[in-house]
């Protein structure tokens, strides 16, 4: 609709100065022109035309350009202006005109100077590292150890860190000084005893690496070995010596079995030769009574023994009854 408007008033100017220039070659005074705005036929939204309205439209489209941009650039800078520190994280600052500032900076949003400050984000959580070190014991046996270590940085501390180590500090420093302490502490120790003694081994250990780490500004919450193996060659000898004592266990059995079966025996034949030597002073000393008394017994013990069987049971007469008993 503007421009159908604009092309109806480029045609009115162009009659308009096609009728002044008329005038002016018959010589009759020029006459003066008005920019009386009128309403576009049939418009809508109160638009005007002539050149003035276009004027107008072109400096209001320029406007909310420049407003635009505006807005874009104030939100860049606002936006760079602003950032987060997120839950268990810290922040240090960097200004490029007084260097690194000894104040920690916590969690959420903050402002700096854009294009002059820096945030240098940091992670105050216990985060888990593993360090595998190969080393020697004190009877100079290769011995394989993993440490695992659950560290963090001092809060406080941080702009040091920074300053001294940089922000890859656990790359840095936790190598370095668990290779250290775990050679300085398994070089007291044979192999034998950093197995039976290996929780003395790792509290050392602990104790002498926590030590260490506090100078350069870190905790060490848990400090654990993980892995501990030993050379091959060791490794076999150990297996073999494990062999060695079981089969030398084993005879000792059988050897301390044979000499309770033989102090069993020596035992039972003293009980046969005191009884044989009893019953042979009894018969002596009465004659064919106590035979006498030993089938009284017997035959008692047959008759209880009968009178609780269900079953009927014949005798034979005569005296070889008790040679025919079951044994």
């Amino acid at each position: 609709m503007w421009r159908s408007a604009a092309r109806r008033e480029r045609r009115r100017e162009g009659g308009r100065r096609w009728v002044r220039e008329n005038r002016e070659n018959r010589g009759e005074p020029r006459e003066q022109s008005r920019a009386e705005p009128r309403p576009v036929a049939g418009g809508q939204g109160g638009l005007w035309s002539g050149g003035w309205s276009a004027e107008m439209a072109a400096k209001v489209f320029e406007s909310i350009g420049k407003l635009g941009l505006g807005l874009a650039v104030a939100g860049g800078v606002v936006n760079s202006a602003l950032y987060n520190v997120d839950a268990g994280h810290r922040a240090v600052i960097f200004d490029r005109f007084r260097g690194v500032q000894d104040v920690v900076v916590g969690e959420g949003t903050h402002f700096l100077i854009p294009w002059v400050q820096k945030p240098i984000i940091f992670d105050c959580r216990s985060r888990p590292r593993n360090v595998p070190v190969i080393t020697g014991s004190k009877d100079l046996q290769n011995v394989n150890i993993t440490l695992r270590i659950l560290f963090r940085p001092v809060t406080a501390q941080l702009p040091r860190i920074f300053t001294s180590i940089g922000e890859d500090y656990d790359e840095r420093v936790l190598p370095s000084i668990t290779t250290e302490i775990l050679k300085s502490v398994v070089a007291r120790f044979d192999a034998g005893e950093l197995i039976t003694q290996r929780e003395l081994v790792s509290r050392q250990v602990s104790e002498d690496l926590t030590e260490r780490a506090a100078t350069f500004g870190l905790i060490l919450d848990d400090v654990s070995l993980t892995h501990l193996t030993f050379g091959k060659e060791f490794t076999e000898a150990v297996e073999m010596k494990q062999v060695a004592q079981q089969e030398a266990e084993r005879a000792r059995f059988i050897v301390e079995k044979a000499e309770q079966q033989k102090k069993a025996a020596v035992i039972s034949a003293e009980g046969d030769s005191k009884a044989a030597e009893l019953i042979a002073n009894s018969l002596a000393t009465a004659g064919d009574g106590l035979i006498e008394l030993r089938k009284l017994e017997a035959a008692e013990d047959i008759a209880y023994q009968l009178s609780r069987s269900r079953n009927i049971t014949y005798l034979p007469s005569g005296q070889s009854v008790l040679l025919q008993l079951p044994q």
